[in-house]
């Protein structure tokens, strides 16, 4: 019997979790897929919003404005990768300046420091690339950049060393009430649980339909993006955002914190919770309207495109709350942007509602800081030496493109939460994510998988799930 089950190991899952790890609670996190970070989680904006879109007096609102100004810190605990590298909202329009000025207004209600209106020329001095049709801009200087994989995987292994239970390739078939709380009917047998939380990104609705009658529907809102080369990646030094509109904040124009150039996302209303496949008219929106805010983009140094899927409220609002008929059941729902910034806010919030269900005791042990795997590329060569002194696989180069060693690749699979796939690998290192994309170290990531899990190489996945029977119920 646990004390909690989390189900989702996403962003708002795994933060979930982290914080519940601080209380004398037994947790587990549920995830049908065999990592965490595969749903909503690995394809989005990697932005941590500054919070000046959110109505004020939302959830979001809150939770955005929390979760922003918790991740310097976090960051430097749980060391994932993260940069206040500020934002602009563009407007090209003169007669739509007051809708800027209200965003504005906004923000400051809010609580969003430095946030300020700014001119044409102004934004241009900040962005030289900016294009002669942007009038005006709104400001916002704390607002960042993150890696959501690094993030994702910090909350995740700082819950596991506090003693939180994973339980991945498991998927929950059915709830179950009962005098003790619930029981889950999931495709590795029944668990017992005290509380449930779902974290269940766009299948959150389905999970709540078996215990509640209370009316919730997820749409899946799907985002193509473009990621260029590091070559591209100095274009802009600043998030660059276009005026928002009822379904999102518009395409934009944004450095990664690994030295990329992302574009999009495109906004489309979708039924299939499963969809993320690219398109040609997608592809086509993003590089046009990208073009709107920033000219001299290279397309020639495109090297992927990806679709993500955000989970859609009717409420237009987070989801964060016990059903009124299913006691000890919270949702964690509608969790699209600013998700990602508010997810070690969200982990809060749902740790107050928890333990004012169960009152337990907080441990006097808890690992509030976490270490994340050595990036080879990052260090000086004095390091680098250093590192190869000590454990010769760092010497060994596997991925080029990012300079990605044997030695970051078997401290991913064999640590904690290991990898156990292609893409878990790429999420944890980078190997794969550079201009090849995987053309040249796919063959040895293989073989270096297959010799930790003890399976054959082509029975090596790039992801999703491993046993049969989870894969069947899926």
């Amino acid at each position: 019997m646990y004390d909690v089950a989390v189900i989702g190991a996403g962003s708002s899952g795994c933060a979930i979790a982290r914080e519940l790890s601080r209380y004398k609670l037994a947790v587990c996190v549920i995830d049908r897929e065999s990592d965490v970070c595969e749903g909503t989680t690995k394809a989005n904006s990697a932005i941590v919003h500054a919070g000046f879109d959110a109505v004020t007096g939302s959830l979001k609102a809150r939770l955005n404005v929390r979760g922003s100004t918790m991740m310097p810190e976090l960051s430097r605990k749980l060391d994932f990768a993260y940069k206040q590298n500020g934002a602009l909202v563009l407007c090209f329009d003169k007669e739509q300046t007051a809708g800027l000025e209200e965003l504005c207004e906004r923000g400051r209600r809010n609580g969003v420091e430095g946030v300020r209106i700014i001119t044409g020329d102004e934004a241009r001095e900040l962005e030289p690339a900016l294009t002669d049709e942007v009038v005006a801009a709104l400001y916002a200087p704390t607002s960042g950049i993150v890696c959501p994989f690094e993030m994702t995987l910090a909350f995740a292994e700082n819950a596991l060393a506090n003693g939180a239970e994973f339980r991945l390739s498991t998927c929950v078939n059915g709830i179950d009430k009962t005098d003790g709380g619930y029981t889950l009917r999931t495709s590795s047998g029944d668990i017992q649980t005290r509380v449930v939380v779902n974290a269940a990104g766009v299948y959150a609705d389905k999970l709540h339909a078996m215990v509640s009658a209370e009316p919730m529907k997820i749409t899946p809102r799907r985002g193509e993006y473009m990621l260029l080369d590091k070559e591209a990646g100095g274009l802009v030094t600043h998030t660059v955002f276009q005026q928002p509109t009822r379904m999102g904040k518009g395409i934009l124009v944004t450095p990664t914190v690994h030295g990329n150039l992302l574009l999009g996302p495109t906004a489309e209303d979708i039924d299939d919770k499963e969809n993320t496949a690219t398109t040609r008219s997608g592809t086509a929106e993003v590089r046009a309207k990208a073009q709107l805010s920033v000219k001299g983009i290279p397309f020639g140094k495109v090297i992927t495109g990806f679709t993500g899927l955000r989970a859609v409220g009717d409420t237009h609002d987070f989801i964060i709350r016990e059903c009124s008929d299913a006691k000890g059941f919270i949702d964690c729902a509608g969790i699209e942007s600013p998700g990602l910034t508010s997810a070690p806010a969200i982990g809060e919030y749902v740790r107050d509602i928890v333990t004012g269900i169960l009152s337990p005791e907080k441990k006097p042990d808890f690992i509030d800081e976490r270490r994340g795997i050595v990036h080879f590329a990052a260090l000086t060569e004095e390091e680098r030496n250093e590192l190869i002194k000590r454990d010769p696989a760092y010497g060994t180069v596997v991925c080029r493109c990012e300079t990605v060693t044997e030695g970051e690749i078997r401290d991913a699979i064999d640590r904690p939460l290991g990898a156990v796939t292609l893409d878990g690998v790429k999420r944890r290192t980078r190997a794969g994510m550079g201009r090849c994309q995987a053309g040249f170290c796919s063959p040895t990531t293989i073989a270096l998988i297959a010799e930790k899990l003890g399976i054959g190489l082509l029975d090596v996945k790039k992801n999703g799930v491993y046993e049969k029977e989870a894969a069947d119920n899926a």
